[in-house]
């Protein structure tokens, strides 16, 4: 609620700036062209997010996701330890994890929040789901498939250059996470 009147302020700001300098037809047509370059790439991307969260639906038709959780169990076990009773956590937890690692964000939120809900005890949240949110807040990306796609569709004439950049950061970023969420756990325990 607070985020709405945030933006509808700098909205009207804008608005108001603008007529006030009269460059109100200026803004009017930057809105527009805004728009316009918006639909344009949600359509141009689209094919790319059809395309990998397809292959993530037939992974999981196929057994691959079974075969991919059994070869995360010793990662997932150390990680999750829930997942040491509960199969159906860890196969949504490395269904989870492999659509990040294909840099699926949008892919991944629905068997994110699956685990979210089979580790959530009461209103509180665990030392294992904060790991969790923090993994799919970092998640470690071997092929970044959506940035790929969104600068594929914004010309860029190599979209994977960004690879080495990406592979560092995101181990960097989900080690320290999940570093500092086990700290954390351990200094308030659970």
């Amino acid at each position: 609620m607070v985020m709405s009147w945030i933006w509808t302020g700098i909205v009207l700001v804008s608005i108001l700036c603008s007529l006030l300098q009269g460059k109100g037809s200026a803004l009017a047509a930057a809105a527009l062209q805004g728009a316009q370059a918006g639909v344009t790439l949600a359509v141009s991307i689209a094919g790319a997010i059809c395309l990998w969260t397809g292959v993530g639906k037939l992974m999981e038709k196929t057994g691959v996701t079974d075969v991919l959780s059994r070869l995360m169990q010793p990662l997932l076990n150390r990680l999750f330890p829930s997942t040491r009773q509960d199969a159906a956590l860890a196969r949504d937890l490395s269904a989870n994890i492999c659509a990040n690692l294909l840099g699926l964000g949008n892919a991944a939120t629905p068997m994110g929040i699956q685990a979210a809900k089979r580790l959530r005890r009461g209103q509180t949240a665990t030392n294992e789901l904060c790991r969790l949110i923090v993994l799919n807040t970092a998640s470690i990306q071997l092929i970044p498939a959506n940035v790929a796609a969104v600068r594929s569709a914004l010309g860029c004439a190599s979209a994977f250059d960004i690879l080495p950049a990406v592979w560092i950061t995101s181990l960097f970023s989900a080690g320290l996470g999940v570093c500092a969420a086990w700290l954390l756990g351990k200094v308030w325990g659970e």
